[in-house]
């Protein structure tokens, strides 16, 4: 399989990084630690293409959702052909409303989510899903409130596409699990070791009080949140 296509960033890293660092003293502690931000947005896709994926995705383990995934998309192979990367082309709106319900259910798909991509496909066709184009004139909150009118798709789905597709530079995920671990183990005096509960986790409120000084890089600070709960967890080896 070819490597996965990746595409620059629209923002300046080391920028925010730097800005980052100087705003918040214990943020850059975490920064030091963890390293470079080293975040790739895959080669670009349209707003239906990325959120056919995540919903397929959803409460999946990755291996499984992706073998579902490719199969989906090699059941319209003989419609839709191969791709320039050599894979199956993705199915258009149109395909995934037509297609019969054995098709979905055939590739892995469970109930509620063929009614999803199905749901995702009308949208996509009347609008309420805009265009790469269009999405990308628009603000953050216009997004989330455009997107989250599709069946399956929540505040939390559509922060990470802006995250990690569109290469958004200032959402705060406060529903996240692990931004919300990694900010107790950097401000709210989390152990690595400790066994977490709910009351010791990061509320929405404590978050956005401490983000005021993250703006506009709050994306940046939330994935080293995340590099924060992958140190506790001994995934990263820090320099002697």
């Amino acid at each position: 399989m070819p490597p996965a296509r990746t595409r620059k960033l629209p923002y300046d890293p080391e920028e925010a990084v730097a800005a980052l660092s100087a705003a918040d003293p214990k943020l850059a502690k975490l920064i030091a630690k963890a390293g470079p931000f080293t975040l790739r947005l895959p080669s670009q896709q349209s707003p239906f293409e990325a959120l056919a994926r995540s919903i397929i995705y959803q409460q999946l383990h990755g291996k499984a959702a992706a073998a579902i995934h490719a199969k989906l998309l090699k059941s319209f192979e003989h419609i839709c052909g191969i791709g320039p990367d050599g894979t199956p082309s993705h199915p258009s709106p149109e395909h995934l409303l037509d297609c019969p319900n054995d098709q979905l259910r055939g590739a892995g798909l469970s109930h509620n989510k063929a009614l999803a991509v199905r749901d995702l496909a009308a949208k996509t066709l009347d609008g309420t899903v805009p265009t790469l184009a269009k999405i990308k004139r628009m603000s953050d909150e216009d997004i989330i409130e455009h997107l989250t009118q599709v069946r399956g798709i929540g505040r939390w789905t559509v922060e990470m596409m802006l995250m990690f597709r569109l290469g958004r530079p200032d959402v705060l995920p406060v529903s996240d699990y692990g931004v919300r671990k990694g900010f107790a183990l950097t401000y709210l005096g989390l152990k690595p070791k400790q066994k977490v509960t709910p009351d010791l986790l990061a509320t929405k409120e404590q978050m956005e009080r401490r983000a005021r000084k993250w703006a506009p890089w709050r994306s940046v600070a939330s994935w080293y949140m995340w590099r924060a709960c992958d140190l506790a967890a001994g995934k990263i080896v820090q320099p002697e």
